[in-house]
């Protein structure tokens, strides 16, 4: 966690202190809720890019030679929407993936559709249809799970669609 974010949350549990002490139980349940929110989507996001860069490290062992970079406080569109969050650049040869997730920080960035917490895009540079958009949804499971929403499919993402990712940056062919 950034030295922002770790002040971003001591901040909200400072606010939702107060909103309690103060009687506004309203206030703090809302301050509580995106608090918890917040921590569900940074170990969603946590996850992917570490499931992304497990596996790339597996396929460096094996022989394969990708460049690994991270960029934070990235921003993307998604729809009407910008999510801020982090980059991830996996580079292979003359391929390229990038994996972008994150969600809406201010009112004025818009919201992640659907009811999801965060959104993700897991981009082939000059293969779209080799491309996934990703929303972060709650799961009765207790941990959130990445759902594949794009048109050619929609589950939920698995190490297998990972691998098969890394397949495709890494292919000779």
């Amino acid at each position: 966690m950034s030295e922002l974010d770790e002040a971003w949350a001591a901040a909200l549990r400072d606010a939702e202190q107060k909103a309690r002490l103060a009687g506004r139980r309203d206030v703090a349940d809302y301050l509580s809720l995106k608090n918890s929110n917040d921590l569900l989507r940074k170990a969603g996001i946590d996850w992917l890019l570490n499931s992304f860069d497990v596996q790339a490290g597996m396929a460096n062992r094996s022989g394969s030679a990708i460049q690994i970079t991270r960029e934070l406080g990235y921003r993307f569109k998604v729809g009407n929407s910008t999510m801020v969050g982090t980059l991830l650049t996996l580079l292979s040869g003359v391929r390229t993936l990038y994996v972008e997730a994150g969600w809406p920080r201010t009112p004025r960035d818009g919201i992640v559709r659907g009811g999801g917490l965060a959104c993700a895009n897991i981009r082939h540079l000059g293969l779209k249809n080799a491309s996934d958009e990703l929303r972060l949804m709650k799961s009765n499971k207790g941990a959130p799970t990445w759902t594949i929403t794009s048109r050619h499919s929609k589950h939920e993402l698995l190490e297998a669609d990972v691998r098969r990712h890394l397949s495709i940056l890494i292919d000779k062919k």
